[in-house]
């Protein structure tokens, strides 16, 4: 989310994600992310980790899929770019490069985040309804503005 544009994550992923080839060669490595937003960076992980001589990539989420845009600070606008909304678990699996995917489970996630009540939590984003209004305005760029003038002297 850091990163501006696809490409730029991707320069990321091969700068900050170099396994070392002795320690993955010939392994079953299981790779945990936070997250699968559009696929790209996992997919593009998993390539590494093939490229490293890994035997096996299991990869496990710590979140559910997203399916919905957040409009309360994550940088999801749209399902359009969202993967696990036109793909199914095996088939995004099958997209990333992983030999076996699983998600966190939305009570998993409600469980987790508030204390064991499953209370308190906004899931929107991965399947349950908004706790607010859904704002009619939803670029990313609804929340930049643009820079401050500057005071002008006068000479």
């Amino acid at each position: 989310f850091v990163a501006p544009g696809q490409a730029s994550r991707g320069d990321k992923v091969r700068l900050r994600r170099m396994p070392i080839a002795d320690v993955v060669r010939g392994k079953r490595v299981v790779m945990i992310d936070y997250s699968i937003v559009r696929g790209a960076t996992s997919a593009r992980i998993v390539k590494v980790l093939r490229e490293a001589g890994a035997k096996e990539i299991h990869v496990r989420v710590s979140a559910p899929p997203f399916v919905n845009p957040c409009y309360s600070g994550t940088d999801i606008d749209s399902r359009d770019n969202l993967i696990a909304c036109h793909h199914t678990v095996e088939e995004i699996a099958q997209i990333i490069g992983a030999d076996s995917l699983g998600y966190l489970s939305l009570d998993g996630a409600r469980k987790m985040a508030s204390g064991g009540t499953g209370e308190g939590y906004c899931t929107a984003c991965f399947g349950s309804e908004y706790p607010t209004e859904i704002p009619t305005k939803t670029s990313k760029a609804r929340f930049e503005r643009p820079p401050p003038e500057q005071d002008k002297e006068e000479g």
